[in-house]
């Protein structure tokens, strides 16, 4: 997956906004919350996504996968895709879906409701 796909699959997603942080960053929110986010490691795109318990402890056994930098280190389950051979673009949208289903989830009723979601 390239940064334009991520950001163009990101964008796909209802009630999400885009911003720019964090060393140019392409960070996506539904409401005020992050679900994911694409910026570099090493020269190349890293895709950064929340994760359930059970992916938690799957994928960072997987090559190309790793406890996300920063968030993982606070105690948060999130998994950077980093290199090559990693996730496919399927199973790569398939995370960031999963992942933004667990955030929507925890926003308020009242904010899901003026999200439409």
């Amino acid at each position: 997956m390239t940064r334009d796909e991520f950001n163009a699959f990101c964008a796909s997603l209802p009630a999400t906004n885009h911003v720019v942080q964090w060393g140019n960053a392409d960070v996506w929110k539904v409401g005020p919350k992050v679900f994911a986010l694409c910026g570099w490691s090493d020269g190349a795109d890293a895709f950064t996504f929340k994760v359930s318990d059970i992916a938690w402890e799957i994928l960072p056994d997987m090559p190309g996968l790793r406890p996300a930098p920063y968030l993982a280190s606070r105690g948060m389950k999130w998994i950077q895709h980093y290199k090559l051979p990693g996730l496919s673009d399927a199973e790569l949208e398939a995370h960031i879906r999963a992942s933004y289903d667990m955030v929507a989830a925890k926003l308020t009723k009242k904010m899901r409701l003026e999200l439409g979601i």
